[in-house]
C-alpha cells in the first residue's frame, strides 16, 4: 500500500510542474526595459514596435494599483509584449539618461523634483500615473494620465498599438465606452 501513495504522490507532483508551466507562459508579466534599452531596440531590430513609457513615482498608490491590477492582467501582459516595448520611468528619478544628444536630469523642484525626461514626455503636466505612447521612430501619440483599469487600459494601448488612431478620433472609437 506505501508504494501506492509513493506513485499518487509522485504523479501528482508532476501533474502540478505541467500546470504550473502553463500558467507561467501564459501569465507572463511584461518585460520592463530602462529608456535607453527600448530605444536601442527601436532603433536596431528589423521589425521595432511602438514604445510605452509608464511614468510613475515611488510614493503613488495608483501607480502600484495599476502595476497590480493592469500590467499583471493575462490579456494586458500579452498584447502589450506584442505590441510595444515597455519601459518604467521613476517621474522623480535621479539617473541622468542620455538621448538624443542631450542629458535629461533630476530638477530639484520644492519638496520633490522631477526627471526632465518626464518633464517632455508629459508635456510638464505631471500626474502619476500617466502612459506614454510613442511610436516606432519614438515620436510622442499621447500622454494618458490616470489609473486605469485593465478592461480600459486594453482599450487605450489597443487604439495605439492597432494604429486606429491614425483614421479614427478618439471619441469616435471610445463612443460606446463607459
Amino acid at each position: 500500500m506505501g508504494w501506492v501513495k509513493y506513485i499518487l504522490t509522485f504523479i501528482l507532483f508532476i501533474l502540478m510542474g505541467i500546470f504550473m508551466a502553463f500558467g507561467q507562459e501564459e501569465g507572463q508579466a511584461v518585460t520592463w526595459l530602462s529608456w535607453e534599452e527600448a530605444i536601442e531596440k527601436v532603433q536596431n531590430d528589423d521589425t521595432p514596435k511602438k514604445i510605452f513609457v509608464d511614468v510613475y513615482t515611488d510614493w503613488c498608490g495608483w501607480c502600484k494599483k495599476m502595476d497590480k491590477n493592469t500590467f499583471a492582467n493575462p490579456q494586458v501582459a500579452a498584447y502589450m509584449r506584442n505590441k510595444f516595448y515597455m519601459v518604467k520611468l521613476d517621474g522623480e528619478g535621479k539617473e541622468n539618461i542620455e538621448y538624443n544628444g542631450r542629458t535629461f536630469k533630476y530638477v530639484p523642484a520644492g519638496r520633490r523634483g522631477y526627471h526632465e525626461l518626464a518633464a517632455a514626455l508629459l508635456q510638464n503636466r505631471f500626474s502619476y500615473p500617466t502612459g506614454v505612447f510613442l511610436n516606432e521612430k519614438q515620436q510622442l501619440l499621447s500622454p494618458v494620465p490616470g489609473y486605469h483599469g485593465p478592461d480600459k487600459f486594453l482599450r487605450v494601448a489597443k487604439y495605439f498599438g492597432d494604429n486606429i488612431y491614425e483614421t479614427t478620433p478618439w471619441e469616435e472609437y471610445d463612443g460606446g465606452s463607459k
